[in-house]
């Protein structure tokens, strides 16, 4: 586990706390007694495509998924040829309705981290198949401290908080600067109760190219069209 990028410096602090260095044994032990996701060299891959001096939008998520072969540690992501999990499917319908984007065949976002949306969970390891299970075990602190760097930018940023979980972290963000998105999470269980229709794509670029800003662009392509097992 290691970040080797701009993130380094406003986190450095957090390595050397004992809450951190606590963290760091529990995963390690659970990564040798059992399956855990995503891969030990995925955790920290949300800050590796997104170097903190290239974030334009923040989505938290809240853990990875717990199933074989999905998490790669980008939240609501999943790897090339996994099958489009349900909240990434209502996130693609609203994307179509707010900006006409199409459907794609697959949910790799790797596109939107590289472009500086950070898609950070606050949770970064899990077990397999029992969501939530490294909840409360130092990950939530680390996070926030990531969020907390971001917040200190003084530069116009988005956060989209979908969901109880990530709208609990809008008392953070303080920074006037930044726009704060919030709306119902786009699980099947809450899409229909705000998610849907809350435009937050269209929303954000529109922030972002009032501030001087290059905007996301968030159609992911059709992965037959863009991607080459093996390469």
């Amino acid at each position: 586990m290691a970040i080797d990028n701009d993130w380094l410096e406003p986190l450095a602090e957090e390595f050397k706390k004992p809450y951190y260095r606590e963290l760091y044994k529990t995963v390690k032990r659970e990564y040798e007694t059992g399956r855990v996701y995503p891969e030990s060299s995925d955790i920290f891959s949300a800050f590796e495509l997104t170097p903190l001096h290239k974030v334009k939008a923040v989505i938290l998520g809240q853990d990875p998924y717990h199933n074989y072969g999905q998490a790669h540690g980008l939240s609501f992501s999943v790897k090339p040829g996994v099958s489009v999990p349900p909240s990434l499917q209502n996130i693609y319908k609203e994307l179509h309705d707010d900006l006409g984007t199409y459907i794609p065949d697959n949910g790799f976002l790797e596109k939107w981290a590289k472009q500086g949306v950070l898609m950070l969970n606050t949770v970064l390891t899990v077990r397999a198949h029992k969501p939530l299970s490294h909840r409360n075990i130092g990950w939530e602190q680390f996070t926030d401290a990531a969020i907390r760097a971001v917040e200190r930018e003084d530069r116009p940023i988005v956060f989209m908080l979908w969901g109880r979980a990530a709208k609990e972290k809008a008392s953070m963000l303080k920074n006037p600067r930044h726009l704060i998105l919030t709306a119902a999470h786009p699980s099947p269980y809450s899409a229909n109760s705000g998610f849907f229709g809350c435009r937050h794509f269209s929303r954000c670029n529109e922030f972002l190219k009032k501030n001087g800003v290059e905007p996301i662009d968030w159609q992911i392509e059709d992965i037959q069209n863009t991607f080459k097992f093996g390469e």
